[in-house]
């Protein structure tokens, strides 16, 4: 009985298994004349190509917008878009904005009030070297 008990206790409800990416699409808006855009028509031709290529899952839409400066804009499976301002960047710094919206959850930054979320609280608290007799500081 017990086993069966610890087997239904311990099924798994986050999700491990069917990871999906939370970035549908990100498009690229960007100048040819103005000079804030030339990290961004430089990221275009050379560095662009393989990021897209590694992830084939975001759509990725490429658009001018002129008398503008360079934006970036994430679009998530929940509905919400994260734009960010790429202006007088390199393309190595675009690459890493790039990084940072794929990985987003595209959720609002909220205040942590606890560091531990989870379905089942512990009983205990979080376990820490400096609690009981402790280890000598």
């Amino acid at each position: 009985m017990a086993v069966k008990a610890l087997h239904a206790i311990s099924q798994g409800r986050n999700g491990v298994g069917a990871f999906i990416l939370q970035c549908k699409r990100i498009d690229l808006h960007y100048c040819d004349w103005a000079g804030s855009s030339r990290g961004m028509n430089g990221f275009i031709k050379s560095l662009l190509p393989k990021f897209a290529a590694a992830h084939p899952e975001i759509e990725f839409t490429i658009s001018p917008r002129p008398a503008k400066h360079p934006v970036a804009i994430g679009h998530y499976i929940n509905g919400r878009s994260k734009p960010i301002c790429v202006r007088n960047m390199e393309p190595y710094e675009i690459l890493k904005k790039l990084e940072l919206l794929r990985d987003a959850s595209g959720e609002k930054l909220k205040k942590v009030t606890k560091p531990v979320r989870s379905i089942n609280e512990s009983v205990r608290g979080i376990w820490s070297p400096y609690h009981g007799n402790g280890m000598p500081l």
